[in-house]
């Protein structure tokens, strides 16, 4: 697991790149990209916060594309050194900007360089921005690297424009955005068992409670594990939802693998969502939802080129 720093433990003297980065999508990776690019000796990290600040400033519950020990593993195969995180609250809400530079970005961390986006905002109500950094780091001898915005043809990238694609289960939108694959991962825990008892076992999956779950539905997927090799992936079909059919109250992620079978309780999985394939629904019985589970299967093999 790649390593997640506070202030306290993070390696220092410091280039970082500054900002939520929630999703590391492709505009955050142009952002990134200086930092890793460096030659010289200072430790790469990128520097975020935790909770969110909406989440502290709004006092709502913020789902998140990119939880961090996920958000650590694509900064780690970026090139990132360490993830450092710093505990947002209140008191740092109310820091001026030059206040933010001087106790976080100096005191606390000791950055040498920093790299932010061109639509950048910091300390108290967002008054400060790119150029007020650049100004304010130059007097404590920090250099500040503003990186355009990305574009692309739905016009601006961000983690917003991400999730309006997720709830609508546009994923070849989203993973244009993101540069890649939208991706779950966690533990295999025990279910209901429900699927075996159709003839369809599923991997049950723990998801980090501040995950966010795209459109309750059936998607095809890829799922890769440690068990079957780092890069080699498995593809299947996966539930999100509630399962309504079975009564079900409560939001699950269940992956039925195609041609695979073993044990994966407690291993961690992962898995790409490929397309998806139709929304939630309830069945008037369990053999329609059998019927219904084997025709998903179908789809989802035509969609992967499977035969």
């Amino acid at each position: 697991m790649p390593f997640i720093a506070s202030p306290e433990t993070a390696l220092k003297p410091m280039a970082i790149a500054l900002g939520n980065f929630d999703g590391v999508h492709r505009g955050h990776q142009q952002v990134i990209q200086p930092i890793v690019e460096r030659s010289d000796s200072l430790y790469k990290s990128v520097v975020t916060f935790s909770p969110h600040p909406q989440e502290v400033l709004t006092g709502r519950k913020r789902l998140l594309l990119t939880p961090p020990e996920e958000k650590a593993e694509y900064l780690a195969r970026m090139g990132i050194d360490r993830l450092t995180i710093v505990p947002f609250d209140r008191a740092i809400a109310r820091l001026s900007p030059e206040d933010f530079v001087r106790q976080i970005l100096v005191q606390s961390l000791q950055v040498k360089v920093v790299s932010v986006g061109a639509d950048f905002r910091f300390g108290y109500r967002r008054s400060g921005n790119a150029a007020d950094l650049k100004a304010i780091a130059a007097r404590f001898g920090i250099e500040a690297i503003s990186n355009p915005l990305l574009q692309c043809q739905e016009g601006r990238i961000s983690s917003s424009e991400i999730r309006a694609a997720l709830e609508e289960g546009e994923l070849t939108r989203a993973r244009r955005l993101l540069g890649r694959p939208y991706q779950l991962q966690g533990k295999v825990v025990r279910g209901q068992q429900l699927g075996r008892t159709l003839g369809f076992p599923t991997a049950n999956l723990q998801l980090p409670s501040s995950k966010f779950l795209p459109r309750f539905g059936v998607y095809s997927v890829r799922a890769y594990s440690s068990l079957w090799g780092d890069r080699r992936s498995i593809p299947g079909v996966t539930n999100i939802g509630c399962r309504p059919t079975a009564n079900g109250t409560e939001p699950t992620v269940e992956v039925h693998l195609f041609d695979w079978s073993g044990n994966l309780y407690d291993r961690h999985l992962s898995i790409e969502l490929e397309t998806f394939l139709r929304p939630e629904q309830k069945f008037p019985s369990l053999d329609a939802l059998k019927a219904q589970i084997q025709t998903d299967c179908t789809v989802a093999k035509a969609k992967l080129n499977i035969s």
